[in-house]
């Protein structure tokens, strides 16, 4: 009897939730449940032996520090290839490569990623913390923006052995409340500015004493907006302009700036909703889209934000704006149940032409990757939460790239890839998009990959096997490039690594 567990289990493991299945199914047949029932139950020895293994398991993994352990993997480890498709070769984008002098330098825009030369996976298990935003000080950690049961935090991460170094806890979720606490980014002197879920803008350094770890810093560095924003409501984005201001967003479509030196605060009531992140440029303003327009915002003479321009749209875009070569802010709309790309003069607000893409009823919730002259979207429609992708089902298929090219859009390509949350982060160095795909599965396996498709073409040049399970979905965090070529993305139970075998 036993044997006959062990091969079921093993079975089970290598093909997934189907064996369960037809195991289930040959226990209908009543000469194989007699046959079953007649070799009896296992021992009590035997039953002993694989309570005291499970509970050391337990055990193991409640007093093992995070990311010692690799993501525990689900059955299926048989019923897909690891590795489909062949290496590519780089061909970098052509493409204005400006840097922010309020950000930390670089990007994953300006960094070559793994071109799946034999690519090697690791995974480091964070129990259930899933950290979607990732950046990469300059002492070289990754800062992770975590959100678990105990609530959202900072960590900083070994990026060669994927090890947590130092955390930060966060205020905790309000009960309620729309936003996730996700919204952070890292200044040009190292230091974390975070939105927190309590309407405040904290600033963290990630270095004390010249060695990497997380610290509030002073009194008086991080800023408390409620008084500017009303209870019930909460911040959904921030970013810097190019004089230093720290501009915020709130969700009900409030949105202010602060000027660090002094403290001051001035705030815009843009009238609509605002689910999105905001973009600036060298000029001054930043661009901010709401269910409703998309706005172009400046600091007056008086120090407050003043709107230059509103451009409305058709329905609520899915994505933050992005800015592109010559002049141009990109978001995505829905006309007639279309998603679509709008591209936009950043100077007058004047729209330059619209083009629609995918099926009717496609949708997105995911930002666009800039490729200089265009954008590359993903179609998220039908996932609504890690339940959508569970077993073998995935969401509606669709990756495109479209360019504004002598004033008119054009669909460069659409591929069938399926990324049910991600997006897709670019590399203009390698001239690859990096997709976080599920393939489905008739045998109810969640096989997730990480797929780099060709800019030029779409054709989707290779992807490895990342993960299986429920624990190795990202739900909506985005695919970090780190400078060793390495990508890096967080699921739902840690940190993944995906790089070529040097």
């Amino acid at each position: 009897m036993v044997w006959l567990v062990g091969a079921v289990l093993l079975l089970w493991f290598g093909w997934g939730p189907a064996v369960l299945l037809a195991a289930a199914a040959a226990l209908c047949v009543p000469r194989i449940r007699w046959w079953v029932q007649d070799r009896g139950r296992p021992s009590g020895r035997v039953t002993g032996a694989a309570a005291g293994a499970s509970v050391a398991l337990v055990a193991a993994v409640l007093v093992v520090p995070d990311g010692w352990l690799p993501v525990p993997p689900a059955p299926g480890a048989w019923a897909g290839p690891s590795y489909v498709g062949r290496p590519a070769t780089p061909h970098p984008v052509a493409a204005e490569t400006v840097q922010h002098p309020h950000r930390v330098t670089g990007g994953s825009l300006v960094r070559p990623g793994p071109l799946g030369l034999q690519p090697e996976v690791e995974t480091a298990w964070f129990g259930l913390q899933r950290c979607g935003r990732l950046e990469l000080t300059g002492a070289g950690s990754l800062l992770a923006l975590c959100a678990g049961r105990s609530g959202p935090s900072l960590r900083l991460v070994d990026p060669a052995t994927l090890r947590p170094s130092a955390t930060f806890d966060l205020p905790e979720r309000v009960e309620g409340s729309a936003c996730a606490g996700d919204a952070f980014y890292l200044d040009a002197g190292g230091r974390a500015v975070v939105a927190t879920t309590d309407r405040r803008v904290l600033t963290v350094r990630t270095s004390v004493d010249g060695e990497p770890d997380l610290e509030a810093d002073a009194p008086g560095q991080g800023w408390d907006l409620k008084p500017y924003v009303p209870f019930g409501d909460c911040l959904v984005a921030v970013a810097p302009d190019w004089s230093g201001r720290v501009w915020w967003a709130s969700r009900e479509g409030l949105v202010g700036s602060i000027a660090p030196d002094t403290g001051q605060v001035a705030v815009v009531d843009l009238g609509d909703p605002v689910r999105r992140g905001i973009a600036a440029d060298a000029s001054g303003a930043v661009y901010v889209v709401t269910d409703a327009a998309l706005h172009r915002l400046a600091t007056g003479p008086d120090g407050a934000p003043q709107v230059g321009w509103r451009t409305e749209y058709d329905g609520a875009s899915g994505s933050a704006p992005v800015l592109l070569d010559g002049g141009v802010v990109a978001i995505t709309d829905s006309v007639d149940s279309r998603l679509g790309v709008l591209f936009v003069s950043r100077d007058s607000g004047q729209p330059l032409c619209r083009q629609s893409v995918f099926e009717e009823g496609a949708a997105t919730d995911s930002d666009l990757a800039p490729l200089g002259s265009g954008v590359v979207v993903t179609n998220n429609e039908g996932y609504s939460s890690p339940r959508s992708t569970l077993l073998g089902f995935t969401t509606s298929p669709g990756i495109a790239r479209v360019d504004l090219a002598g004033g008119e859009c054009v669909v460069r390509w659409t591929s069938e890839e399926v990324s049910p949350s991600s997006g897709v982060t670019a590399s203009w160095p390698n001239g690859l998009v990096y997709a976080w795909t599920k393939r489905p599965s008739l045998t109810g396996v969640s096989a997730w990959y990480l797929t780099a498709l060709d800019v030029e073409t779409g054709r989707s040049m290779w992807g490895v096997r990342t993960g299986t399970g429920l624990l190795a979905g990202s739900d909506r965090s985005e695919v970090f490039l780190g400078p060793d070529g390495s990508a890096f993305l967080g699921t739902l139970a840690g940190l993944v690594r995906v790089r070529d075998r040097s």
